[in-house]
């Protein structure tokens, strides 16, 4: 599975997890260079408190366009650090 924005593949793994219909990737296989921490915070009632990423490729920006789940409740250990993507403008391919 790779992500892509701006023409620029972010992030790429084979072993990628889905929940709730959304492809997280391992924290290994994301590009970090082109991720900067966001100061938005969420809660799942049971995934818990999800920490942003805002993406910045070639001058092309997109706030708050990825998601983790730092310290996840047990629930969603499987997912601890796993960067999801609005696929608004961050397109998924096989």
């Amino acid at each position: 599975m790779k992500a892509i924005f701006n023409n620029q593949v972010i992030a790429e793994s084979d072993q990628t997890e889905v929940v709730e219909g959304n492809q997280y990737f391992p924290p290994e296989s994301v590009k970090k260079g082109f991720f900067k921490e966001s100061d938005t915070h969420t809660s799942c009632p049971w995934k818990g408190k999800a920490s942003y990423y805002s993406l910045e490729v070639d001058g092309e920006k997109a706030k708050d366009i990825a998601w983790y789940y730092p310290e996840p409740k047990s629930a969603a250990n499987n997912i601890k650090g796993y960067v999801a993507f609005y696929t608004n403008k961050v397109k998924l391919e096989e």
